[in-house]
């Protein structure tokens, strides 16, 4: 886990468009959950939700500059059968909405709104690999939306981005 702390703070450093903080340590003094925060332009959204993927209705994105990302590390990590949690926040500490990632392998809707699938194999991947992937996703570098293996996180998001985001040019 130093390691990785180590790493994030090397690979980081000189990123002005993503920055991170400890938000919780073990006992013996070592992370067991970050705070990453991105200020990168991508969507939170789209305009008509309450009809969204309707037919005839034209969903046009919203946008935000700036995403909460928190990483939980699992006790026994980082062992192939506890992977770490990546999720964007959705509340803030108020417990109101703010804007999250409107992007097929981000869940958008539902009681895991904001989990992260990584897709990551079954060998160890570094923290750092998955706070860059994530960045990657929000300019929209790199997602899966078509409904087969492996699967969007988010199958409306991802009908979004195959029947309108692309069509309309607004996923490069």
């Amino acid at each position: 886990m130093l390691y990785e702390w180590r790493q994030l703070e090397e690979g980081l450093a000189h990123r002005s468009d993503i920055s991170f903080h400890v938000r919780k340590t073990n006992a013996a003094q070592l992370p067991i959950c970050y705070l990453i925060e991105y200020h990168i332009q991508s969507l939170c959204g789209v305009t008509h939700m309450e009809q969204l993927n309707a037919p005839g209705i034209l969903n046009e994105p919203l946008l935000a500059d700036r995403f909460l990302m928190q990483i939980n590390l699992p006790e026994n990590y980082p062992q192939v059968d506890a992977p770490p949690d990546f999720f964007f926040l959705t509340h803030d500490e108020q417990n109101s909405p703010i804007p999250h990632p409107w992007h097929p392998n981000i869940r958008f809707f539902g009681d895991f709104a904001g989990h992260v699938c990584l897709n990551m194999t079954d060998t160890y991947t570094d923290l750092l690999w998955g706070v860059k992937r994530v960045a990657s996703y929000l300019h929209y570098e790199i997602y899966h939306a078509i409904p087969e293996p492996p699967y969007p996180e988010d199958l409306q998001v991802a009908k979004w981005v195959v029947q309108q985001g692309e069509p309309n040019g607004w996923i490069i």
